[in-house]
């Protein structure tokens, strides 16, 4: 079964997917991680991030090691744990000029797709363009979204209340502008179905999930 969840950032899906993979026995991805991973290894490498061949290079050689446990996450480039490197704000300030690059974004939908193969088709990857591009045969498609006040408000948590407002709203709305420009996260395709976690909270969100997933499997939940 595979399980293909799109998203803006602070819709929850991060969360979300770890947890229906730990409710169904699946492997998880996360296909954000990749996406900072690589940006990470382009700031290291000093890549210039404006220049797209550059960057595609970067992603063709990216040494990654990435776990798909969704309880334990394994980032490793080069040899270096930056499963926290990632998630700070150099990488996040600097990550939709590598997500927006498409040479970059087709070596790393590659290698995503490698991923949901060598799992044997268990496994849940969320991001912004699986139930399109990555994995548009997935068992189970779901957008799941939420309101810009809802998505600000989880981000800020998830940063530990340290970001300012301006900032935030950077990270949060400046980025999925940006990242809207290569691909459409904010409408469900054809056969995908949105979920709408504003007024839910996770559990309800997982539940929902949860819902879709044994429709499309044809079993009772």
């Amino acid at each position: 079964m595979v399980v293909a969840i799109d998203g803006p950032s602070g819709s929850g899906k991060s969360s979300v997917a770890k947890e229906v993979a730990r409710r169904f026995g699946l492997a998880y991805l996360d296909t954000g991680a990749m996406y900072r991973a690589l940006t990470w290894w382009c700031l290291e490498q000093g890549v210039d991030l404006t220049d797209a061949a550059a960057v595609a290079g970067a992603a063709a050689e990216l040494p990654l090691e990435q776990g798909t446990d969704p309880d334990r996450e394994v980032v490793v480039v080069g040899g270096t744990d930056v499963a926290a490197a990632i998630r700070g704000s150099r990488v996040t300030d600097a990550v939709s000029a590598v997500a927006t690059n498409p040479g970059a974004r087709a070596v790393l939908v590659a290698r995503q797709q490698q991923v949901v193969a060598a799992s044997g088709r268990r496994i849940v990857a969320e991001g912004r363009d699986i139930t399109t591009v990555v994995a548009p045969d997935a068992d189970a498609r779901i957008l799941l979204t939420a309101d810009e006040r809802a998505r600000m408000a989880r981000r800020g948590l998830q940063l530990g209340g340290e970001q300012d407002a301006e900032r935030l709203h950077r990270q949060v709305v400046g980025r999925d502008a940006k990242d809207a420009t290569v691909v459409d996260f904010t409408r469900a395709a054809d056969g995908v179905v949105t979920v709408d976690s504003s007024e839910l909270t996770v559990e309800q969100t997982v539940q929902a999930v949860i819902d879709v997933v044994v429709r499309a499997a044809g079993r009772p939940a």
